[in-house]
């Protein structure tokens, strides 16, 4: 066949998309695109496939909707056949402004509780007990001597809060990963998302790779007191200042299970109706309870630097601090309020004048942490936190 022969026959398979009826087993008789098939040998696959499309030999030789069933076709051919089918397409963006559903985006506290305040929490509620029972002496000293009844008009908002505390992390729920990722962004500094799972929650200061497993006795509100926690401008620098204080060489502890362990606290106190009296007063419960979380681990980091704790004191630690929190609850909102009124000052630190100093530890596997459910019986009194 001479070169226009096989120059026609390239014009009308571009124009028709098909090659008219070729033997089984045998390329198109046109010297040219032959020698550019075999040309294609040793070049990278990619290659291959974006030339053999340009070339419409790919086409041509998979044609099998046009009629044509190849008896024999070479394996490089195949494989750059399967190579293009599998990759995705590309889809364009819609808009320049992702939906507010979307992973990626920051996740404000209120935000966060508004979702808990229209999800159905019917099967979680059954679960809560929103206070202690007490029995003979206990119960009447309680009435004669103890902190006062929350407020009817209170108690919804209380339950509330028990509820999340019944709720685990769901990896499905769009709103939940939100949570985690704007976490680690706040504390980390990054841009970018991250996976659920992964040795990255570790140095964050979680036992696992997942974060789900470390939120016993806590549930989901010790994630939201940590978004709170992140989200606050004034809160964000005590929240970032414990942390470096939890990856110090010397003084490391895992920060996430210690905020845990925190919130914890914050539900027992809530349960023992020792904040009623400051819920009372300010006529809400989440803010008070954010509060008294907030003031707890400022105690907590204050404590452990300024005596030098280390991880084998962590269930002492929060022990005593468990006794004080409940026995002097607004002594801890007070200290907190002096702190946030310095921060607005440029001037607070949590750890006084000693600040944390030397090089930041990497997060260690083979930490002890000691939690306030894992003391035994006889370390210590008071009341069991699970």
């Amino acid at each position: 066949m001479n070169e226009n022969s096989c120059s026609f026959h390239n014009e009308k398979e571009l124009r028709d998309g098909q090659v008219e009826s070729v033997s089984p087993g045998y390329l198109p008789p046109c010297d040219k695109d032959s020698s550019a098939l075999l040309a294609f040998r040793g070049v990278p696959l990619p290659l291959q496939i974006s030339e053999l499309k340009n070339h419409g030999i790919l086409r041509a030789l998979t044609a099998e909707a046009n009629g044509w069933e190849p008896g024999v076709v070479s394996t490089e051919v195949l494989g750059a056949q399967e190579e293009w089918e599998a990759v995705d397409s590309i889809q364009p963006e819609t808009g320049s402004r992702a939906s507010s559903d979307q992973p990626g985006q920051l996740v404000s506290f209120s935000e966060a509780l508004q979702h808990f305040q229209t999800v159905d929490l019917s099967s979680f509620k059954k679960r809560i007990q929103p206070t202690i029972r007490r029995t003979g002496l206990a119960a009447l000293r309680h009435c004669l001597f103890g902190p006062p009844k929350l407020h009817q008009g209170l108690r919804e908002e209380r339950d509330l809060v028990l509820t999340i505390a019944q709720c685990g992390l769901d990896s499905q729920d769009p709103m939940h990963g939100r949570v985690l990722q704007t976490i680690y962004k706040k504390l980390t500094g990054s841009k970018f998302d991250c996976a659920l799972h992964g040795d990255h929650w570790e140095d964050l200061g979680f036992q696992g790779t997942n974060p789900a497993t470390d939120l016993r006795g806590a549930g989901f509100l010790a994630l939201l007191h940590l978004l709170y926690l992140v989200m606050d401008s004034k809160t964000l620098l005590m929240a970032q200042e414990i942390f470096r204080l939890s990856r110090h060489h010397i003084q490391q502890f895992p920060f996430c299970l210690m905020s845990v362990n925190i919130t914890r606290i914050a539900i027992q106190a809530l349960r023992e109706e020792c904040l009623s009296r400051e819920c009372n007063r300010q006529h809400r419960v989440i803010p008070v309870v954010n509060s008294f979380y907030a003031a707890t681990f400022l105690r907590l980091a204050h404590v452990w630097r300024t005596q030098h704790k280390t991880i084998s004191d962590s269930g002492f630690v929060l022990k005593d601090l468990e006794v004080l929190a409940k026995k002097s609850p607004r002594r801890l909102l007070k200290t907190l309020e002096m702190y946030l009124a310095g921060v607005s000052k440029g001037q607070a630190s949590l750890l006084g004048a000693q600040k944390c100093s030397g090089p930041q530890a990497p997060h260690s596997k083979d930490l002890t942490f000691t939690g306030v459910c894992d003391l035994p019986p006889h370390s210590s009194e008071g009341t069991w936190l699970i």
